[in-house]
């Protein structure tokens, strides 16, 4: 590695997510050049650039989505023996699947929403969801980000005519928790302050989220002290318990009565300036420009 590394970006790449992570890597691409020499590759298939160069280059990623944020360009980062910022290949690969990033974060002590994973090879019944889990239900893609996909069953014939209807895969239906939702930063293990998303709509799906005036964000959350504490405790044991590296998103549902829900962890989360992790970073005194040179 030589003296001075030169931050390669990466942005783009083959997924749904495809357009949010141009304006992820073109605004973290500007903030790493006024501390280190930059370039941005803009990604378009599953390989990594000719002329990256494990002696000259450092990766920075902000690829959202399949072969960014599931340990598929990590895994070709380290065969090559190039050294990148944020998860490794086998914790990007665990916090992309959500059913089993839950089972871990379960076991660490974080309540986690009721749920079932299937796939549509063996699809489930609706009436047997039904009862298990009740009428009001969150349908979402096990393994993917940005709520591509995701889905509000609010009744039995609803649920019943979306699973007829789903994509060939590997599928995720949750009991919906109502109530405010809150995302936390973590950086080097240790949480930053807690964000709250207000959607319009009710529900921060992908039209929420990257469409302008759609949801409102409250960065600080309004919350007692010792609650606001207890969802950064939670987002840090969450943290260690997925193994991540570096910096990471998580995600929760602070319930109607008051109980903390994990939802899920965005290991390569959306990296504008105005984009959630970055709000909580800026809480505790960490500008974008920070953030990122961190």
């Amino acid at each position: 590695m030589t003296a001075t590394p030169i931050i390669a970006v990466f942005c783009g790449g083959t997924s749904a997510e495809r357009e949010v992570s141009l304006g992820s890597g073109r605004a973290c691409a500007v903030a790493l050049a006024r501390s280190f020499p930059t370039r941005l590759w803009e990604i378009s298939e599953n390989a990594l650039p000719a002329e990256l160069d494990p002696r000259r280059h450092v990766v920075f990623s902000t690829l959202h989505g399949t072969f960014g944020e599931d340990g598929g360009m990590q895994r070709l980062l380290d065969a090559a023996g190039v050294q990148y910022a944020g998860c490794t290949a086998e914790g990007s690969a665990w916090c992309f699947n959500k059913q089993r990033t839950k089972t871990a974060v379960a076991a660490a002590g974080v309540r986690v929403c009721a749920g079932r994973q299937f796939t549509t090879a063996q699809l489930p019944t609706a009436a047997a969801l039904v009862a298990e889990l009740g009428e009001q239900l969150i349908l979402k893609p096990n393994c993917n980000g940005s709520s591509v996909g995701l889905q509000v069953i609010d009744s039995p014939a609803q649920l019943e005519a979306a699973l007829r209807a789903l994509p060939a895969g590997d599928w995720l239906v949750e009991r919906r928790v109502r109530g405010r939702e809150l995302t936390v930063g973590v950086l080097h293990g240790k949480p930053l302050a807690v964000v709250e998303v207000v959607p319009k709509s009710g529900l921060f799906d992908y039209t929420s989220k990257y469409t302008k005036g759609l949801t409102q964000y409250l960065a600080p959350a309004p919350l007692p002290e010792a609650v606001a504490q207890t969802v950064q405790a939670a987002a840090a044991r969450a943290f260690q318990a997925c193994a991540c590296r570096d910096y990471a998103r998580m995600d929760f549902m602070l319930s109607e009565n008051s109980e903390l829900f994990f939802l899920e962890i965005n290991t390569l989360p959306c990296m504008k300036e105005t984009s959630l992790l970055p709000m909580s970073a800026r809480c505790v005194g960490l500008d974008f420009t920070a953030l990122v040179r961190e």
